[in-house]
């Protein structure tokens, strides 16, 4: 009994001594086939990282900007060197003086055009700095209190911005006498400033010239003020004037003058030529009246003031109440 027992415990024990080899055997194979997996994750996962992020970053982001940049720019500069629009020497705040001696400040233009290389519009604060680079310029061509003409073309005036232009040649020692524009607003302003006026349709109107029959008029310029002495007012169509003309004030239109006050300067209707022009007035007291060609001297002084109407007859130019005058019968003729 005891020899099978330990037999038995014998083979117990060589059983229990084989298999735990086996066991063993599959615990480090099933740690091996763990740690390969755990290893392996990291190494990939740097691996791949630091395989893209050269590829990407460093190799297809560096060479494109590199190649491309120099490319780019050159395509820019060249559509830029195309689209940009020719210098305009007369987008520029200039003087000029004329063959009669006169002193001419221009203005640029301020031009509605939208064509492709059209200048640029110069801005308001752009020509103040340009007409103080030209006051101060060392190269001055002009005696102290000369008279400047301003030629502001349709370039749009308010009253500050002429009293700025003022302020500007007067400590230049220049005085602005008169202004030439195509704009009624800017001549409103003038006029209401106390500058002399001078409206045009066309830039070089101011010069001396007759318009063609049957022209068309352009609208009343219509004023709220007093024409003082020395001013002078030019307009292509109607005036018309809420206040009074004082003696050595002047009215020039190319249509009717309508003075709503007492008129003791000079009125000249008519200007282009058109003798069917009429002067009128509350008070008709003028130094001197023309309509067209026509020249009549200053009547005397009536003791009783009433709405008068001046125009041409075939006796020349007449004075008639207004309520006895006729436009319709005086057309008729």
């Amino acid at each position: 009994m005891s020899s099978n027992s330990s037999v038995s415990s014998s083979e117990t024990n060589q059983s229990q001594k084989g298999e735990s080899p086996d066991a063993i055997a599959e615990t480090v194979a099933a740690s091996a086939s763990q740690t390969p997996e755990t290893t392996e994750t990291p190494e990939t996962a740097e691996t791949a990282e630091t395989a893209e992020t050269p590829e990407t970053s460093e190799t297809s982001k560096t060479p494109a900007t590199s190649e491309d940049s120099p490319s780019e720019p050159s395509e820019n500069e060249d559509s830029s060197t195309e689209s940009t629009p020719p210098v305009d020497p007369n987008a520029q705040v200039r003087f000029k003086t004329e063959e009669d001696g006169r002193l001419l400040l221009i203005l640029p233009p301020e031009s509605d055009k939208k064509e492709e290389n059209a200048p640029v519009a110069v801005t308001w604060n752009e020509i103040c700095q340009q007409l103080q680079h030209r006051l101060n310029a060392g190269d001055r061509f002009w005696q102290a209190n000369t008279s400047v003409n301003l030629l502001a073309f349709d370039r749009l005036l308010d009253a500050r911005q002429l009293q700025t232009i003022s302020e500007a040649l007067a400590d230049a020692k220049l005085q602005l006498a008169r202004i030439y524009t195509t704009r009624r607003q800017t001549a409103v302003a003038a006029a209401t400033a106390g500058y002399s006026v001078e409206q045009k349709a066309m830039p070089s109107a101011f010069q001396a010239g007759t318009s063609a029959e049957g022209k068309a008029l352009a609208d009343p310029l219509y004023l709220e003020t007093t024409v003082r002495s020395g001013l002078e007012i030019r307009h292509p169509g109607h005036i018309i004037v809420n206040g009074d003309v004082n003696p050595g004030g002047t009215l020039i239109a190319d249509g009717d003058i309508l003075v709503w006050g007492r008129l003791r300067g000079i009125a000249h209707a008519g200007a282009n030529g058109n003798h069917r022009a009429s002067i009128m007035a509350l008070e008709m007291e003028p130094t001197q009246i023309r309509i067209a060609d026509f020249v009549a001297r200053a009547p005397e002084t009536p003791s009783q003031f009433y709405p008068e109407v001046a125009y041409v007859s075939p006796q020349g130019i007449r004075i008639a109440r207004a309520v006895d005058f006729s436009k319709a019968q005086f057309l008729s003729q």
